[in-house]
């Protein structure tokens, strides 16, 4: 079909002879990939028929091409161990284990949180009874959800442009949204918590690295407006205008008496909240920021941007603003956040996060390589356990010295479809400790069997 085109084309003889060797040379390459999967597969059923025989069995339908190395033993126990494959390219190397299911499922997925009409941003849990989830959509609302039910409590529509990110007040019932239409909104809600419900157990998975792939275009259904029905907030208490651009991200600072937000416009803000007045413009990075994080006890700010560096901007002296820059990735950061005593850690589009001691910046004390992008990370204070969501829709958990602990469970029933673009830990919610948002327009609430996660490690 392509010859066809080809000879119809209007192209010079030259370029087309070309792109005929280039095809050409594609189809031995899928050709020889071809016969290669076909071998691999008649190992494994090969294998599968000792370990049927022995009671136990290998789905191997997604291994595609390699090596298969197996320690051939004559004890059940020994051959049915572990199962590696090997896929040797020129830029990637994928090792795959297969545990045996009888080890205790401690990532599992709890409920699904399904109501917007476009990809979600950012969540976020509140810092006050009652808790609740919060979203931030592309489709210009954010919702606040019942952790327990997925039922949405409250719906915002204040903004009239993608609502980019949503934080909690520390202490009252305020929620603050960044946006494409260039403002933050503060606003505040009442919920009523329904009654909860029992939980269903709808996964009984365990971390690890087996994988169903799905399609791009699989994504939940929505069945009507979810959130019709939900009280709908249109009008903010407060609303932050001086940006010239998008605002990415927003943040409290410790005691909610003031916020930061993070523009394409190359700036951070530090507002007033009670006078919506303008306090400080950060300036200094040369690109579009992407995010902005707030300590949790001190007067520190950090700010990310797709300049390949963030910056920590200390207010805690009145009368002097030091700023300090951390240089050490080679693509956008795409987040970075603090976490406790002194160590900020920072996620970037160059596939690394870095875990960083501020008081010493000019190399980071552990780094983390991974296969794909990383967008907004976050870190469970008490366990210092990283979530590091990927643009290739995978979830992994990290300890702080750049131990890997899991990878949460993905197949064609369960996980996100697409990009998936924030995670946030709630370490003490008894039904879900750990929620991630993606672009397939689903939050997901988890639970991390902690303890069974750090003995495993």
């Amino acid at each position: 079909m392509h010859i066809l085109l080809l000879q119809d084309s209007k192209l010079p003889s030259s370029v087309r002879s070309t792109l005929l060797e280039l095809f050409g040379q594609i189809e031995r390459e899928f050709e020889n990939l071809y016969i290669e999967n076909l071998e691999l597969r008649r190992e494994i059923e090969t294998l599968n028929e000792r370990l049927t025989a022995e009671g136990q069995a290998i789905d191997g339908a997604e291994l595609s091409k390699g090596q298969l190395k197996t320690k051939a033993s004559h004890s059940t126990s020994q051959l049915s161990q572990k199962l590696k494959t090997t896929y040797k390219a020129s830029t990637s190397k994928i090792v795959s284990s297969f545990k045996t299911t009888t080890s205790r499922a401690v990532c599992q997925l709890v409920k699904e949180y399904i109501g917007h009409r476009d990809g979600i941003w950012d969540v976020s849990v509140a810092r006050t009874q009652p808790v609740v989830l919060g979203t931030a959509s592309a489709d210009h609302t954010a919702l606040l959800w019942s952790i327990e039910t997925g039922r949405c409590l409250v719906k915002y529509t204040g903004h009239v442009g993608s609502v980019n990110s949503i934080k909690f007040h520390p202490s009252e019932q305020l929620a603050l949204t960044a946006s494409g239409d260039q403002t933050a909104h503060i606003w505040r809600y009442a919920v009523q918590l329904p009654t909860p419900q029992p939980v269903a157990d709808t996964s009984q998975q365990i971390c690890g690295e087996d994988e169903v792939e799905c399609s791009d275009k699989d994504e939940p259904d929505v069945d009507g407006d979810v959130s019709s029905d939900c009280p709908t907030i249109r009008v903010p208490l407060t609303s932050l205008k001086s940006h010239q651009g998008v605002v990415i991200a927003a943040d409290w600072l410790v005691g909610g008496q003031q916020v930061v937000t993070a523009s394409w416009d190359r700036a951070a803000n530090l507002y007033d909240v009670q006078t919506a007045e303008l306090v400080h413009s950060l300036t200094g990075h040369d690109q579009e920021l992407t995010h902005c994080c707030t300590h949790p006890t001190q007067r520190l700010v950090v700010t990310s941007s797709r300049d390949t560096t963030f910056r920590l901007w200390d207010f805690r002296d009145p009368s002097i603003h030091s700023v300090n820059v951390f240089q050490g990735h080679t693509d956008t950061v795409t987040s970075a956040v603090f976490t406790v005593g002194d160590n900020v850690v920072s996620g970037s589009d160059d596939r690394t996060v870095k875990v960083w001691d501020l008081k010493n910046m000019r190399s980071p004390i552990a780094t983390i390589r991974t296969d794909s992008a990383i967008n907004r990370i976050n870190v469970c204070v008490g366990q210092k356990i990283i979530a590091l969501p990927h643009d290739n829709r995978q979830v992994r958990l990290f300890d702080m010295s750049g131990v890997r602990l899991a990878r949460l469970p993905r197949s064609s029933r369960q996980g996100h479809r697409r990009m998936v673009c924030c995670s946030a830990w709630s370490e003490d919610h008894p039904v879900c400790n750990l929620f991630t948002c993606g672009f397939d327009r689903q939050a997901i609430g988890w639970n991390i069997n902690i303890p069974a996660l750090l003995q495993e490690k």
